[in-house]
């Protein structure tokens, strides 16, 4: 899947209230959304610091880093953007794009709109950078003018990126990375294929399950791979262990569709959709250990996603957002809930859910 990084508007539901999934319990709900912005969506968190994009009062789409709380909100915007998209967070460094003279530019900051640095690879058209751990950063480049897209790699600087676009591929992006790995996605002729590499075009690995034409890896633990897969047109949230024939669904039964997105130790976030409604969601390695956080989330909301996920070890901490119904707009949101004691496991509705502590690298 080619994960835009602009936020998509929310289609405006109720949520249904007590359904049969499992129950959100212990979630604290803090909203990240600055005053006077017209729409704000966290993206990826990381320790204090959360990423993602805002759109300001002028109408304008701003890359934005939180600590933890609404009014800590930093415009990350740099002079001579028009717009721009924070999209990973990793030891104090924000990955995104911004565009400048109409063309996007993979980008880096540290914490201030002055600190942005400009990794767009000399000779292509336009680039962008989906996430990162530690110094490592992947995305995509486009090259030529109307040219396909090709899964990239940096080590931080412009000098240091690598084409990973393999050669059986029509166009190819990698959307998250962690230790030796990247993921992503491969378009092959007739299918997209969720898609594993170690650095080169060459150590490309095809994780696209028997029967589904269209999948994606979307975030890594560096062992594990998370993404979702396409079986007779429903998309559904799928964990890999590095092979093809390793997928594990964790599509909750009873929903429309599902996605997961983000990986740490033995958590994985994104959404499914049941009753029409897109609900933040959390598992722990299995369909049946699903969680719905939009429960906790009081007020009136619709739709709601989980973009990310992190643990100090004490707390689990989820970002994403939802869409309010009470202001009519997309506000970013943080989840966090206490680890049970060591050793411990907490029950919900749907399973034991037990709490993994080792960073994904977001």
């Amino acid at each position: 899947m080619n994960r835009s990084l602009l936020p998509a508007v929310s289609v405006a539901f109720a949520l249904l209230g007590a359904t049969a999934c499992a129950q959100a319990e212990g979630w604290i709900v803090t909203n990240l959304h600055p005053v006077g912005s017209l729409t704000s969506n966290a993206s990826s968190i990381s320790g204090a610091q959360q990423t993602g994009v805002v759109r300001t009062a002028g109408g304008s789409f701003h890359a934005s880093l939180w600590n933890g709380t609404s009014n800590s909100w930093i415009d990350l915007n740099p002079v001579g953007s028009t717009q721009s998209v924070a999209s990973a967070v990793s030891n104090s460094i924000q990955v995104g794009y911004a565009t400048i003279g109409g063309i996007q530019h993979a980008s880096v900051w540290t914490g201030t709109a002055g600190s942005w640095i400009d990794i767009h690879p000399a000779g292509t058209t336009s680039s962008s950078v989906a996430d990162a751990s530690n110094s490592q950063m992947v995305g995509f480049v486009q090259i030529g003018a109307g040219g396909n897209s090709h899964a990239s790699l940096w080590s931080g600087t412009t000098s240091g990126w690598v084409d990973l676009n393999p050669a059986v591929a029509q166009s190819s992006s990698a959307l998250g990375t962690f230790g030796m790995q990247q993921v992503g996605w491969v378009v092959t002729p007739g299918f997209q294929r969720a898609s594993l590499w170690t650095g080169t075009a060459a150590s490309w690995i095809d994780l696209n399950p028997v029967g589904s034409a269209y999948s994606s890896a979307i975030a890594t633990s560096g062992t594990q791979q998370v993404g979702f897969a396409r079986f007779s047109g429903k998309d559904r949230a799928t964990l890999w262990n590095s092979t093809a024939a390793s997928m594990i669904l964790l599509d909750p039964a009873g929903s429309d569709s599902s996605q997961a997105v983000d990986i740490f130790g033995n958590l994985q976030v994104g959404y499914a959709r049941v009753g029409g409604i897109d609900r933040a969601s959390i598992w722990n390695g299995t369909a049946g250990s699903w969680e719905d956080l939009s429960l906790s989330i009081s007020g009136t909301w619709g739709n709601s996603r989980a973009t990310g996920v992190w643990s100090d070890g004490a707390f689990t901490y989820v970002a994403g957002y939802g869409r309010n119904l009470v202001t009519g707009r997309d506000e970013a949101l943080i989840w966090t809930r206490a680890l049970p004691a060591p050793g411990g496991t907490v029950v919900i509705t749907a399973g034991v859910f037990a709490f993994g502590r080792r960073r994904r690298g977001y």
